[in-house]
């Protein structure tokens, strides 16, 4: 059986200008990068209304089987446009820590990816370099300010920026900058988050254009003076050079997938400590561009769709017209119960027993007033036993339900798919209704989360998060919406906890501040921002043959 980087390698990409004369788009509206990859400049389609219909792609609670979130979205928008419709396609880039770490890559599968696959994969634009160099230009000049003790008085005990670096090692979590005498700059304690922490990727991802970029750059909170008082990137004169660094990279990559639709691959927060979705400015042109916009949102729908929700409409100016639920039957067998090893063996009772976690998603995407199709993600071994099963208690709970088999048929494979989902975008005529309003109390936000998000019953706030709370709103942040940090493994805070836990309790360990991104971010359980590299990492397998073509990768 072909690999999915046999299949993408197999395949020829239209010229990119074609690509993007599909969206209207001319030579001028381009700064092509090659033949099969380009950046749009930001002025493309300022001109037309933002009247396209936005479809969000969430899933149920990821498992190491793997849901094809990304695989869905793209074989809907291929799908689509098969059925004649203007779509196109935002989805992230991934970042190198999954690639080279247990995930691999993140371009879709089979027949329903995005490419150039192994570029988009690797380096791609640059983006992730840019957003990188950014962030480490701040941290050099938070050193050089404490090393010259000149500017607004920052306390090296109370420096929160770290270092960044698109690579999962967790040697670099925590460590001790500015040894080895005076001339090397003020010992401190230190650390390096993963670039797709990195709060410069949350900035990138919601700025509007170049102006609101630079603006919330300069808002980003670096740490405090002696006093207490907030010291931010513009009091130390950082946010232009932070801004032209990424100049380039605030404007989309357009791609295409395999069938030829058109893809912008933009930003790449983590949904399990940001935000977890394309760029606004991607989403933005492409519904001004096209009828149908299909874009993803990370992780489960507890995290990334929470979160496009609550703080990346508001920020973009959109909303979701529909969403579709993705569900696996290996992911349900997991839930109910079945090991790992096990799960290509028929089990329809298992898939029966992990239910519930797909029923709790549903409720809580139902719950924002949208209408939702769940997508059963269909897999080589998958029984039409196993997927009735999901199907007839979809249809009981008065769920729309279609099977997508796009991993193996492309577009074709999601028709009945895109037809539900376009016919209900279309007569969508409401409004969605967020989780919280903004002037609750942070503390009522992070509840609303937890409890609709969830299924927490309740919310318990230690002494570190109360105190930083308390100081957001001194400092004016408390109107901020929340972000909050949890493993995506388990609708709780314990990634041991599958399927659906019940009268569970969410602890709020600590609460950070993203100023310049906009939103509190509440840490829960034990995430990272610096994830490690398995005992066997996808690293391993990749390569790159004597003619250049890279091999190996996942």
């Amino acid at each position: 059986m072909p690999t999915d980087l046999d299949i993408a390698q197999a395949a020829t990409p239209r010229p990119i200008l074609d690509v993007a004369a599909d969206l209207g788009l001319t030579a001028a509206d381009l700064r092509p990068y090659g033949h099969d990859k380009a950046k749009v400049r930001l002025t493309a389609g300022a001109d037309k209304p933002m009247d396209g219909k936005l479809i969000l792609v969430s899933a149920i609670t990821p498992t190491p089987a793997g849901e094809g979130k990304t695989t869905v979205t793209v074989g809907l928008g291929q799908a689509l446009g098969q059925l004649g419709k203007r779509a196109a396609v935002c989805v992230r880039e991934p970042s190198l820590g999954p690639v080279m770490g247990i995930k691999g890559g993140a371009t879709g599968g089979g027949h329903a990816q995005v490419i150039p696959m192994a570029d988009i994969n690797l380096h791609f634009t640059g983006d992730l370099h840019a957003i990188t160099s950014a962030h480490n230009t701040l941290s050099a000049l938070v050193d050089n300010h404490l090393h010259f003790g000149t500017g607004p008085g920052l306390d090296p005990r109370r420096v929160t920026w770290k270092r960044a670096l698109d690579v999962s090692d967790r040697a670099l979590r925590s460590l001790v900058t500015g040894l080895g005498g005076r001339s090397q700059g003020v010992p401190r304690e230190a650390g390096f988050d993963i670039t797709a922490a990195s709060e410069v990727m949350a900035v990138l991802c919601l700025a509007r254009d170049r102006a609101d970029l630079r603006a919330r750059l300069a808002r980003i909170q670096v740490g405090e003076t002696f006093d207490r008082t907030p010291v931010t990137a513009g009091d130390l004169n950082a946010d232009g050079a932070m801004a032209a660094l990424l100049n380039d990279a605030i404007e989309p990559n357009l791609v295409q997938t395999l069938e030829g639709t058109p893809a912008f691959v933009h930003g790449g927060p983590f949904a399990n400590i940001a935000h977890g979705t394309s760029t606004v400015v991607a989403t933005r042109m492409a519904m001004r561009l096209t009828d149908y916009v299909v874009t993803e949102a990370g992780f489960g729908f507890d995290l990334g769709a929470e979160k496009f929700f609550d703080i990346v409409s508001p920020a973009g100016g959109f909303a979701p017209s529909a969403v579709v639920l993705v569900a696996t039957v290996r992911a349900l067998k997991l839930h109910g119960g079945v090991a790992l090893a096990d799960l290509k063996h028929p089990n329809p009772n298992a898939v029966a027993e992990g239910l519930p976690n797909l029923e709790k998603h549903l409720e809580t995407a139902q719950g924002f007033e949208v209408p939702v199709v769940v997508a059963i993600n269909r897999f080589t071994e998958d029984t039409d036993e196993e997927i009735e099963v999901i199907r007839a208690r979809m249809q009981a709970l008065g769920a729309a339900v279609e099977v997508a088999d796009v991993w193996a048929h492309g577009g074709e494979g999601a028709l009945a798919l895109a037809e539900t989902v376009a016919a209900l975008a279309d007569g969508f005529t409401g409004q969605a209704k967020p989780l919280y309003t903004p002037d609750m109390p942070a503390e009522d936000k992070i509840r609303a989360v937890a409890r609709g998000a969830y299924g927490a019953a309740r919310v318990e706030f230690a002494r570190p998060a109360v105190l930083a709370l308390n100081r957001a709103r001194k400092n004016g942040l408390g109107h901020l919406p929340v972000c909050i940090a949890k493993t995506q493994k388990s609708l709780s805070d314990d990634p041991t906890r599958l399927n659906r836990p019940r009268d569970f309790t969410l602890t709020v360990r600590d609460v950070v501040y993203s100023a310049g991104a906009g939103f509190l971010v509440p840490l829960t359980g034990d995430i990272l921002r610096m994830p490690g590299l398995p005992k066997r990492p996808a690293a391993f397998d990749l390569g790159v043959d004597d003619e250049g073509h890279i091999t190996g990768l996942m």
